[in-house]
């Protein structure tokens, strides 16, 4: 089946149904999965999307392509395939990045991205915890983060971390439907309200 056909098949992504599993991202993040299984491409396919979620984040011409509403579904599509080509990318992921601009959904990518990295983790037993902090991670934090979360019992761990200077300090950790919150914001506006309290 082809790519296009993958994508309507697993559940017709472009209505969005917004049900635990059957959100936008996560079914085309489930039909790119299929499709790179089908082909024997899996794990080609994963390094793919996570350089993909990479050139993303570091590329503000990019991401300012992506979020255009401006731009004509064909140019937008002609220019995202150019990057890709540019960057290596394979014929896989300029096909699906293709699909999703011809549905309308470049502004999604990103998200698309993270739902194919949480699928992949879901699929491996792997744990995928979402970390912000207010300075970036060095990798020697970052290890300690990892130790840490397999001491509580975590398992295998993914950190997906991003930079939130908001934060002024400490860290925001999400791990599925927890939410472990140590950041120096978090802990003044608990200072701030305990006073108002006392007041």
């Amino acid at each position: 089946m082809s790519l296009a056909g993958n994508v309507i098949e697993s559940g017709r992504v472009a209505s969005g149904s917004n049900s635990s599993g059957g959100t936008l991202a996560g079914r085309y993040a489930a039909a790119l999965y299929a499709q790179a299984e089908d082909t024997r491409a899996l794990d080609a396919t994963v390094a793919e999307m996570d350089a993909l979620g990479r050139l993303i984040d570091q590329s503000p011409e990019f991401r300012r392509l992506l979020d255009s509403p401006l731009i004509d579904v064909t140019q937008a599509r002609s220019a995202a395939t150019a990057v890709l080509v540019e960057q290596g990318f394979s014929k896989l992921i300029q096909d699906f990045v293709g699909v999703v601009a011809n549905n309308r959904r470049l502004n999604a990518l990103r998200g698309i991205v993270a739902g194919f990295a949480a699928l992949v983790a879901s699929k491996r037993g792997v744990v995928v915890a979402q970390v912000q902090s207010a300075h970036p991670l060095t990798d020697v934090q970052r290890e300690q983060l990892r130790a840490r979360m397999i001491e509580a019992g975590y398992g295998t761990v993914n950190i997906e971390d991003s930079v939130d200077p908001s934060l002024l300090g400490g860290l925001v950790v999400r791990i599925g439907a927890r939410l472990y919150d140590t950041s120096l914001k978090s802990r003044l506006q608990r200072l701030q309200y305990a006073m108002k309290g006392a007041a």
